[in-house]
């Protein structure tokens, strides 16, 4: 890195927190979760605006690539903390309605979604047509568990029945919707790869079996089963070894590292140890706060509305519809197959159309894959950015007074989700 590239990268970095947690504190001031603003940051210092000059002036090639990699490593943690914050006890007691409802919330937008790909399949280039009708159906059918986290804090329903089974049914959608994406990056891969994708099943029980007792053994106070607390420095950099590690195993599996990344968040100790998982997940939020506002600039650098049409805005409608009505209409019928009343169960549906970073992850990966051109990613960034802020509004409108519907569930952990309210 020469001196110059040095000196432009600091003051892009400068440029970037001074403008993603401005943005991010107006969208918390009109009760949008900092995402928004964030996400916004990231358009507005892309090509969008005056024909790319700012983007190509402030982010040439040498800059971009250092960016990129400072921002591979904050999304890396980031999908590292949304493994360790999943429930894995809120998944097994929701049992029946927690499933019914994941699966409606997943299925009738993807669905939807394939099918509205193989419509506009002739105006996009794409790697594999096959995986690409699989891969839009997939991105319209995510939830971003992290932010939905923060969504039902902020308005003090993460304590609530509603609270406790959109916690659920997301946690379980964020699992199945990463499995699918890896899946569909297996299909996608070479034909000499397919049997290095098949260690991943080696992989897994490698990390359930050994890693996580052993993470529960030295992690956790010598004292057996007390809960330590913030991690010491030692113990955190071991974690962030090991979660790095496991993302480089699944590159050479053929699969993306997040996946990796997710999977040693999942086996990390839970039972007895709410104390050391909030003080990684606010160690992690910590370092997330700097480098995923470099994600979203690096993911809106290849975001180009300026030449947006009208072809392209009747896709961009189509795609909200198809997302929108799609989530809502599946989470809503599967709710209330289960019994749920029609206000908890519309609440729920409005709630499980918050996509967040989740989805600019996913987005990216399928843009690294080649399934989506650079017009699709940038209409599926403004889906996002777009089902995230509705949230909230519609959250308000339909669910003001909440319903209590059964016991309490148990809350999720604030703390990824409080650090990431910026981060998801």
């Amino acid at each position: 890195m020469t001196s110059a590239q040095a000196q432009l990268l600091f003051v892009d970095l400068a440029i970037i927190l001074v403008l993603a947690q401005g943005l991010g504190r107006l969208a918390a001031l009109v009760r949008q979760p900092p995402v928004v603003g964030e996400i916004l940051a990231g358009i507005l210092l892309g090509p969008t605006l005056f024909h790319g000059r700012v983007s190509d002036t402030l982010f040439p090639g040498g800059v971009r690539s250092l960016l990129g990699a400072m921002a591979a490593l904050g999304v890396l943690l980031f999908m590292f903390g949304v493994g360790v914050e999943v429930e894995h006890h809120v998944l097994r007691g929701r049992g029946r309605a927690t499933v019914l409802c994941a699966l409606g919330s997943m299925c009738v937008p993807f669905a939807l979604g394939a099918g509205l790909a193989w419509t506009l399949l002739s105006g996009h280039r794409t790697a594999s047509p096959t995986c690409y009708v699989l891969f839009v159906g997939l991105a319209v059918s995510v939830t971003a568990f992290p932010v939905l986290a923060r969504i039902l804090s902020d308005r003090g329903l993460a304590a609530t029945a509603v609270g406790g089974v959109a916690l659920a049914v997301a946690a379980l959608v964020d699992v199945i919707a990463w499995t699918g994406l890896a899946g569909l990056q297996a299909i996608g891969g070479g034909a000499g790869q397919h049997w290095r994708v098949a260690l991943i099943l080696p992989f897994a029980a490698f990390l359930a079996f050994v890693v996580r007792p052993l993470a529960r053994r030295w992690l956790l106070s010598p004292r057996a089963g007390a809960d330590p607390g913030e991690p010491s420095p030692v113990r955190f950099g071991v974690v962030v070894i090991g979660a790095l590690l496991s993302g480089a195993a699944t590159e050479v599996m053929g699969l993306h590292y997040l996946f990796g990344a997710f999977m040693f968040g999942l086996v990390m100790p839970r039972e007895g140890a709410r104390g050391l998982r909030d003080g990684l997940l606010r160690q992690v939020g910590r370092v997330c706060a700097l480098l995923l506002p470099v994600y979203f600039v690096v993911a809106g650098l290849q975001v180009d509305l300026s030449h947006l049409g009208a072809d392209e805005f009747l896709e961009l409608g189509a795609i909200l519809v198809v997302a929108v009505a799609g989530k809502f209409a599946g989470a809503y019928l599967g709710a209330r197959t289960q019994g749920l009343a029609a206000r908890p169960s519309a609440a729920l549906a409005v709630l499980m159309n918050t996509r967040g970073l989740t989805e600019l992850i996913i987005l990216g990966v399928g843009l690294q894959l080649g399934l989506l051109d650079g017009d699709l990613y940038s209409l599926m960034v403004v889906m996002a950015l777009v089902t995230t802020a509705m949230t909230g509004p519609l959250l308000a409108l339909v669910y003001r007074k909440p319903v209590e519907i059964t016991a309490p569930a148990p809350a999720a952990s604030p703390a990824l989700s409080g650090a990431s309210g910026r981060a998801s």
